[in-house]
């Protein structure tokens, strides 16, 4: 029989910087009757293998994951191999294309390798949704659609967008957050996590469940973390969320030394808001980093690097992580002799990447693009303290320090 913390405590981690709670009520209940009995919430997410590469996006859902797997409950990792075959409608303007075999299993590889530098792997259970889904038969999915009506569907907000401007939404599409139900109701779930994109989602699995005569889950969402190119606009932070097609992300089996320049690069109020979501520090303590660096005490640069330093430490290893810094400090931080008082300029990439030349001269660092290509020809332009000299290279959006000849200095954030 498992002995679990005091409810209060378990509640006081479990709802750090969750955003929606459905319902917090029920939650406490869950947790109260598995003290009472000893058995572990079983607490589900599920990753549609899209892309090869998690990224520090997706670790945000993993540590709630760890949270409960630190209290004793039982996590479920569900790997969408089948789900992934429709394609998520959310937050698309149009049909997602669907993922071949070979590349929802060559994906599936790799997020196995990789969801264990954050869960551990003796307490989590890797599942693939085909397990359940692959064998229904027609009459068993018209029964499953029978459960939510096109009305409901409709108050998906992405759907009624498209309805609205006359784009088209196939019926396949309606199908993908019925499935996504479907799991909960296959592991019976106790809790569903997700991001809160994927509220609506998440709510049709109560209502799935509720309709297969069971419990209907708890849903616990976690916020959407914004890409390394957000910016800070009037007090708020302005961006696309974390993506490996926008070239805003940092991966999680990236090189420690991309890692650690990734973080120093993102402006200090993103900063603050990764050390929100991404750090394992107590909160106190970041809290403390916040004060002396209003007071003065600490360089917010100074901050930025513990924040890269653990990043690295938590996907390599202490010893590399205080290698990168050192390296870090010695080849860019010490050469990077900036005004306090950056220009902030802005600047439109166009597509995923943006050629050297016309960030240049987008960016009003030089007159033209021939004389951008000449500056940089010449050793005359250094992005984070590093010189570049090939005008066609390609630069991927988010947050330089830019010194153009001997005394333009700017930051500019690629979006």
């Amino acid at each position: 029989m498992t002995t679990f913390a005091p409810v209060a405590e378990q509640l006081d981690l479990l709802l750090r910087s969750a955003v929606d709670v459905q319902t917090l009520d029920d939650l406490r209940k869950k947790l109260e009757r598995s003290q009472q009995t000893g058995r572990p919430l079983t607490v589900k997410v599920g990753f549609d293998p899209t892309a090869p590469d998690l990224h520090l996006g997706h670790t945000v859902l993993m540590h709630k994951m760890r949270q409960f797997q630190q209290l004793g409950h039982r996590v479920i990792f569900v790997i969408g191999d089948f789900t992934a075959s429709i394609g998520d409608p959310t937050g698309r303007s149009k049909t997602r294309p669907p993922l071949t075999r070979e590349q929802i299993e060559e994906n599936a590889v790799t997020y196995r390798r990789q969801l264990y530098k954050i869960l551990d792997r003796e307490q989590t259970e890797v599942r693939f949704n085909s397990e359940w889904l692959a064998p229904l038969n027609f009459a068993d999915v018209i029964r499953l659609a029978s459960k939510y009506t096109v009305a409901q569907m409709m108050e998906r907000d992405d759907f009624s967008k498209r309805l609205a401007a006359n784009q088209p939404i196939g019926v396949h599409e309606f199908m993908y957050p019925l499935a996504q139900a479907y799991d909960s109701v296959a592991l019976v779930a106790d809790v569903e996590l997700g991001g809160t994109d994927q509220l609506f989602n998440l709510l049709v699995g109560r209502s799935v469940m509720q309709a297969h005569g069971q419990e209907p889950q708890v849903i616990l969402t976690t916020p959407i973390l914004e890409g390394t190119d957000a910016r800070a606009e009037d007090g708020r932070l302005v961006g696309n969320k974390m993506s490996k097609s926008l070239g805003n992300y940092i991966g999680v089996e990236e090189a420690p030394r991309d890692q650690f320049g990734k973080v120093m690069r993102v402006c200090d109020e993103l900063m603050w808001r990764y050390y929100d979501l991404l750090s394992a520090r107590p909160a106190a303590e970041v809290n403390a980093f916040k004060h002396q660096v209003q007071r003065g005490e600490l360089n917010p640069k100074q901050a930025k690097s513990r924040l890269a330093e653990e990043v690295v430490a938590r996907f390599h290893s202490a010893e590399v992580a205080a290698a990168e810094a050192r390296w870090f400090e010695e080849n860019i931080g010490k050469k990077d002799a900036q005004p306090a008082d950056l220009e902030e300029i802005a600047v439109e990439a166009g597509g995923p990447t943006v050629a050297l030349y016309l960030l240049i001269a987008r960016a009003g660092l030089a007159t033209s693009n021939g004389e951008a290509r000449r500056l940089i020809s010449q050793g005359g332009v250094h992005l984070d303290g590093q010189r570049h000299s090939d005008p066609n290279e390609a630069v991927a959006p988010g947050s330089y320090v830019v010194r153009a000849g001997k005394k333009r200095f700017a930051r500019v954030h690629i979006r």
